[in-house]
């Protein structure tokens, strides 16, 4: 399926217009950033990388797409022939998913005709902009879960692909396991799953329920035990499943004091080692809460697919550099009020001291390398080809081993859920 129509109008009648004078075949450098973080948030994750770059693949226009843009008339007939032919063929580097991001760094660099580069904006902006967001919050769950496993189960929380996307992006962020089913045939992300409220309400008795599920699954499943009295639920569980009982899930009420009361009667009843998950309307707030309870992993939902409060990133795709008339690069920047940009190809590093982060060091002009400095950009598309070693499911899983490098370099500051400034800063050189 083509992803080449995912964009908004005015990408393709800049194309049009560009097009008609030559302007649009100059050499263009375009920028992703955001300019600030969410309200409190100290960093955020890349994500996204590898859904745009199997995108990018499929970008383009086969013949029910022109058919389509004739119709309409978007564009002038010539364009349509120009688009046609369209295949990327710039160049394109960023930062590695699952890096750390701050404000004003450029995590995408976009290099080719403005004519090939612009038509991209859409697509990446709305890729980055959701993936981003759902790791950067998911990030901060698993902080706050302080090692305990985290599932995520929230498709039914946003749009079906969306769901797919934030299975991935949230599994890049350190999450164990998904619910959604597609995004373990996509991308490889571990699925889990056992039975939900109603399946204990078919059955006459939560007894015969257990038992259907013990057969199925065996005795190492996860049962639901919150659909009628809890402890009532536990005693059955654990004479259906006996101590071999893998886990018991809790779905509402007062957590901390339910998980105690849980793990009380399941000790008492010889199942030490049954497990406690809990997944209700967790956030990260909620888990730092349950740091002290006997919890031994969570399910997140709604909050994780919805960047928990924050769906979207605030990143913009800028231009910032262009060849003129003459073929002499100029760079170029917006003097907007609150929205100004600063032109130039831009090369940021990330300064450390004693292995942990202190800069972010954006240079302009220089892609020079000092000391401890880490260079951020790596090459993602060259002369239109793109790397596979950060696509499918072994790119996402490259993704998920660097996030976990990149989150170590930041110092104890960083994983505070109080409301804070980014947790290094960033400055222009």
């Amino acid at each position: 399926m083509t992803s080449a129509l995912l964009t908004d109008r005015y990408e393709l009648t800049m194309l049009d217009a560009g097009l008609r004078d030559g302007t649009a075949n100059r050499r263009s450098v375009f920028e992703v950033f955001t300019r600030k973080l969410p309200e409190g948030r100290r960093y955020g994750i890349v994500a996204g990388t590898g859904r745009f770059l199997e995108e990018l693949k499929r970008f383009r226009f086969g013949e029910p797409e022109l058919d389509w843009l004739r119709r309409e008339e978007v564009v002038a007939p010539a364009t349509i022939d120009w688009l046609a032919d369209y295949r990327f063929s710039g160049d394109i580097s960023g930062y590695r998913e699952g890096e750390v991001y701050l404000p004003n760094s450029p995590l995408l660099v976009v290099e080719s005709t403005f004519a090939e580069a612009v038509l991209l904006e859409t697509l990446a902006l709305s890729i980055f902009n959701y993936d981003s967001a759902v790791a950067s919050a998911a990030s901060r769950m698993v902080s706050a879960a302080s090692g305990r496993p985290l599932a995520e189960m929230g498709s039914r929380r946003t749009g079906e692909w969306s769901a797919v996307a934030a299975a991935r992006a949230a599994f890049i962020a350190g999450f164990g396991a998904t619910s959604n089913l597609e995004a373990g045939r996509t991308w490889g992300v571990p699925t889990m799953g056992t039975a939900a409220h109603a399946f204990t309400l078919l059955y006459d008795t939560e007894e015969q329920a257990f038992q259907a599920q013990v057969e199925a699954m065996g005795p190492s499943t996860t049962l639901l035990v919150d659909t009628y009295d809890i402890p009532t639920a536990v005693e059955t569980a654990v004479r259906v499943a006996g101590p071999e009982l893998g886990s018991v899930r809790i779905d509402s009420g007062d957590l901390p004091s339910l998980v105690a009361q849980v793990r009380a009667k399941l000790d008492a009843l010889g199942a030490p080692n049954t497990k406690i998950t809990v997944t209700n309307d967790l956030d990260e707030y909620t888990i730092a809460a349950l740091r002290a309870a006997p919890v031994d992993s969570f399910g997140v939902g709604t909050s994780v697919v919805t960047g928990s409060g924050h769906p979207a990133s605030s990143m913009v795709f800028k231009l910032v550099a262009h060849e003129d008339a003459r073929g002499e690069w100029v760079s170029v920047g917006k003097k907007s009020a609150e929205k100004a940009t600063v032109g130039g190809r831009k090369f940021p590093v990330r300064a450390r001291r004693n292995g942990f982060a202190t800069e972010e060091i954006v240079k302009i002009g220089t892609d020079e390398v000092r000391g401890s400095e880490r260079p951020l950009l790596v090459p993602l598309v060259t002369a239109g080809v793109v790397d596979e070693r950060y696509t499918g499911p072994e790119g996402t899983l490259l993704a998920r081993e660097h996030r976990a490098a990149s989150v170590g370099e930041l110092p104890a500051s960083a994983f505070s859920l109080g409301r804070g400034e980014p947790v290094i800063p960033t400055r222009y050189e």
